[in-house]
Parts: C-alpha cells; structure tokens; sequence
C-alpha cells in the first residue's frame, strides 16, 4: 500500500514515545537509530489495539492484488483498465454511507456515465471483441475485477476514516499496513505454495519480466503519494484517461487487441466520466450554469426599496461551505 500524502503529525504519547518526525526521510542517521526503534517499538507494539485496527485494510489489499492478477489474466489489458475504473464508483458511494460525505449532481451524473461506459465495453467482450486466447475466461476476469473494485473502495474509505480518526501520521500507517500484507502474503504463499517454494526456492520463476512488474508496483505506489501531493484532481483525471489508451494502443500492438465502435464508444463514456467527476465546484457550477442558460434565460426582478440580495462568498478555502471541494485540492493548497 502506498502513502497517500506526507504526514507531519505525531503518534499518540507515550512512555519513549518520539516524534514522527524522527522517520522523515534522511533524518534516520546513526545517532538517532535508538530513537527510531523506540519509535516503532511504542507505535506498533506497546499500542497494538492501535495497530490491530489496520489488520482489515490490509487484508483486503492484499485480496484486492490478487484479484487483480485474476482479473488481467482472464481480460484483455484494455479492457480491463476501462472496467477497472468502477473503483471510482465504490469509492464514492463507500464515501457517502461511512464518511457522510456529500456528491454533486454533476459526479453523480459522471458516476452513472462511468457505469454505462464499462457496461458498454463488457457487452462488446461478451459479443466477442476479436481473437483472444483460449485459456481466457472474461466471466471469472469480470468477477475478479468488480471484486477488486468493490474491496478497493471500501479499505481506501476505511483506511481513510482510520487516518481521520488518529494521531498517527500516514506513513506509520503505510508502515503498519505493509507489516499486517507482508505477513498475510507469505501465509498464501505458503497456503498455496508452500511445498514448490520449498523445493524450488523463494525466487523460483522471478524472470526480468516478473522483476519488472514488481519494480513498476513499487514505484507505481510511491508515484501516488507524489500525485496526491503535488497535483489535483483535474491532473490525475487526466492521468487516467492518458492510462486508458495507452493500455489500449500496447494491447493492440502486443496483443493483437480488436478495438471496433462498441469499445471505442464505452471507453470513450469513461474517460469522460472520470473527467468530469474530477473536476472542482467552480468548474462543476459554471458547466451547470452554462447548461441553465442554454435551456432558457432566466430573470428576477428586485422589488422596489427593498435591499439587494446578500451576495455568496467567493472564497473557496472553507469546506464547511464547500462540501463538494475534491479533498485533494485543500491538501495542495495546504502544502
């Protein structure tokens, strides 16, 4: 699991409690090793019911590779990047019912635009979608994948209501996660593997390809804290749409993938779909004003001697006004 921001603040005091400021990256030098085992010691030992909470998250990421491995093994990669987007929709309406949190009309208009788009591109799969390889089953990579979308918004919400609950800093609760993964991955392993590692030894079969995609995995999850700390919604939209057709031009290179007007259509509904739901309040107001004076102006006329109308704040930086205002962007405002 990669950290989803940079954390400033410090764990719950302690006996040898010590700031979280202690593991920022390049203060860990030797004179402060004892700190840092002090540290770590007090956050996810002595506070383990602390820890503990983060034991469902992990769980459900570690479920949530794998099913995606699944997924990509039984899908075109084109096809699964499009339908992979329905996260988008999980996650917002995991956000609704455990964080309270309100949607515009307009990203729950994007919403449905999203569900009608990956529909479109199944419905083309299910009629065929060209050549594909027999060992291939699109009904189980459809189910891996909703499964993997569904535990993916629930454990970001989760994992989310958890940072907002706490003092801990994210970080630390990236560093818990990846200790409750690592251990809940090597027990599959050894579940499902367990006597050809033995045999054969851990890195058995680990190929320059499988070495890159772990390499890609890793860095892939660093560059989210990098986008979720430096950039916004509008970018990261577009990121994802940049990731939909490139996936599409690979798997038509590599693959032989078929791209007719059903999938063209689908992916198309999607890439706007994720468009429009990153978009802020400003630009989500002045698309709906545009379509209100498009259908009709509309006039008031103010009463003679009565006072004008109070006029609404245009400052954007209070979300208890703006309850629509992607999260992301006050965190780069804060930054």
């Amino acid at each position: 699991m990669a950290a989803v921001g940079s954390g400033g603040s410090t764990a719950a005091a302690g006996p040898g409690a010590v700031s979280a400021g202690t593991l920022e990256p390049g203060t860990a030098s030797a004179g402060n090793v004892k700190h840092l085992v002090l540290f770590l010691h007090e956050a996810v030992l002595v506070q383990y019911v602390d820890t503990l909470k983060l034991a469902v998250p992990s769980l459900i990421y570690t479920l949530q590779n794998n099913l995606q491995y699944v997924a990509i093994s039984n899908l075109p990669a084109a096809t699964f990047q499009v339908t992979y987007q329905l996260k988008i929709l999980t996650t917002a309406l995991f956000s609704v019912f455990m964080l309270n949190r309100s949607l515009s009309r307009l990203q729950w208009a994007s919403l449905l635009l999203l569900f009608t788009g990956v529909a479109i591109v199944q419905a083309q799969q299910a009629g065929g979608g060209g050549p594909r390889p027999p060992d291939q089953n699109p009904g189980a990579g459809l189910a891996a994948v909703v499964a993997s979308c569904l535990s993916s918004g629930f454990a970001g919400v989760y994992f989310e209501k958890i940072l907002k609950g706490s003092s801990g800093s994210v970080w630390l609760r990236n560093l818990q996660l990846g200790l409750f993964g690592t251990a809940l991955g090597l027990v599959g392993l050894w579940w499902a593997e367990g006597t050809a590692v033995a045999r054969r030894g851990f890195f058995f079969g680990y190929t320059p390809a499988v070495w890159g995609v772990v390499l890609n995995q890793a860095f892939g999850g660093l560059l989210v804290a990098v986008v979720v700390k430096y950039a916004d919604n509008i970018l990261k939209g577009f990121a994802t749409s940049l990731s939909i057709v490139l996936s599409t031009v690979a798997s038509i290179r590599l693959f032989g993938f078929h791209v007719d007007l059903l999938f063209t259509l689908g992916a198309g509904l999607v890439i706007g779909a994720v468009y429009l739901y990153s978009l802020p309040r400003g630009a989500a107001k002045a698309i709906a004003s545009a379509s209100a004076s498009a259908s009709g102006p509309c006039t008031h006329q103010q009463p003679p001697g009565q006072p004008p109308p109070p006029q609404l704040s245009s400052h954007r930086g209070d979300l208890s006004t703006e309850p629509f205002l992607p999260k992301l962007l006050t965190k780069v405002k804060g930054s």
